[in-house]
């Protein structure tokens, strides 16, 4: 496995990102988008890219909060429960709104066609990234071929961005991997999207980690749980591999 350091110009200023792929040896058999959670990108994400990167892929990992840099570091453990921390960390979730996250989609699928990674293109998100992971599905219906969000919030709210509005625009397979208890997005919000998804005819999955709580998958955040994480990596490792071929 291999790591470099990216420099990606956007419409908006210049994005940091670190791109992870199987050894020389072995080339990427397509690219993956990770989209951060609110923490942003850290040692326990760059360590999440490092094993889908073991597994054949070539995974960007953007800061999406480019805009607002430097900012942080921010423990996932305590960063909402102090309040000068969870402030901070609300007005940079707030102040990155999907359309910007969306504009950006452009120049990471380019700068990863500019590292030479060709093939197909998935998109997997946790928390905040899980509507992005979505809606760049969405806006980029041609060039990205499957889409997962773990986690993932108001991914059928009553917001204008929401990813279940443009449902018919989706092209890839979806899916979605939401914790048992998630006041980010509700039962009612559940079967919206999954209303959305069939109307529009999209290939989807969406399934319940019941006792799973909002931020699971994550090593670092307060409510890691290892059997519940490797159970995601199953159902993410098995969905590329079907879907980006």
């Amino acid at each position: 496995m291999t790591q470099q350091d990216l420099q990606i110009k956007t419409n908006d200023g210049t994005a940091k990102a670190g791109l992870f792929r199987p050894s020389v040896a072995s080339p990427a058999k397509a690219g993956v988008i990770l989209y951060m959670d609110a923490f942003g990108p850290r040692p326990a994400l760059h360590g999440m890219a490092e094993r889908l990167a073991n597994e054949g892929y070539a995974v960007l990992v953007p800061d999406l909060f480019y805009r607002n840099a430097p900012y942080g570091p921010f423990d996932a453990k305590t960063a909402f429960v102090q309040e000068t921390t969870k402030a901070a960390l609300m007005a940079l979730v707030s102040g990155t709104t999907q359309a910007m996250t969306i504009s950006d989609g452009a120049a990471f699928l380019d700068a990863l066609a500019g590292e030479g990674v060709t093939g197909p293109i998935g998109t997997v998100g946790y928390c905040m990234g899980g509507a992005r992971a979505l809606n760049a599905a969405v806006a980029y219906p041609d060039r990205i071929k499957a889409a997962a969000s773990f986690h993932g919030g108001n991914l059928a709210s009553d917001a204008a961005d929401s990813p279940h509005r443009k449902a018919a625009s989706i092209k890839a397979r979806l899916y979605v991997g939401m914790a048992g208890v998630d006041r980010s997005f509700p039962p009612e919000q559940s079967a919206r999207l999954a209303e959305a998804l069939r109307v529009a005819e999209v290939d989807h999955t969406i399934e319940n980690y019941a006792g799973m709580a909002h931020g699971w998958c994550v090593p670092d955040h307060s409510v890691f749980d290892a059997t519940g994480a490797e159970r995601h990596w199953k159902r993410l490792t098995t969905f590329f591999a079907e879907t980006l071929i």
